[in-house]
């Protein structure tokens, strides 16, 4: 993979370890953000092979369907080029893929959490995405 090309629209990848919550919710907050001016993808270095349900209804009750997503591995990704990867608490399980912008933003894992500290987690990350946009240059919906 390859340094983005400034002419296609910016590629985003979250990643963390079972890509089943705080990546899952960023590519959903970059989609809901950026609508058509992006693409957003996410994956896990050690895939669960689904989406935590908690995931689910934290993004349900802002308007948006996760569970139509599934957990994927970094090795499942198309072959493009990223013009920022952002991990989020995978630490060494995260490998180096190419990046114009790469980043950790060390969110915990919120699985264990009860709703309302998971509904922290999940807004933390909205606020981040919404941020990591605005530097990128990308107008938000919101």
């Amino acid at each position: 993979m390859n340094a983005s090309d400034s002419t296609e629209k910016p590629r985003i990848l979250f990643v963390c370890v079972e890509n089943s919550n705080r990546s899952q919710m960023a590519e959903a907050f970059a989609r809901m953000l950026g609508g058509d001016r992006l693409e957003a993808f996410s994956a896990g270095s050690r895939p669960s092979g689904r989406v935590n349900p908690k995931a689910i209804d934290a993004m349900a009750e802002l308007g948006y369907d996760l569970s139509q997503h599934r957990s994927e591995s970094i090795e499942r990704l198309p072959d493009v080029s990223f013009t920022a990867v952002i991990s989020m608490g995978c630490g060494e399980a995260c490998p180096q893929i190419p990046a114009d912008i790469r980043e950790d933003w060390r969110i915990p894992d919120p699985k264990a959490l009860p709703a309302d500290e998971f509904r922290v987690i999940r807004d933390t990350i909205r606020e981040k995405v919404r941020d990591l946009l605005d530097r990128l240059g990308i107008k938000t919906d919101e």
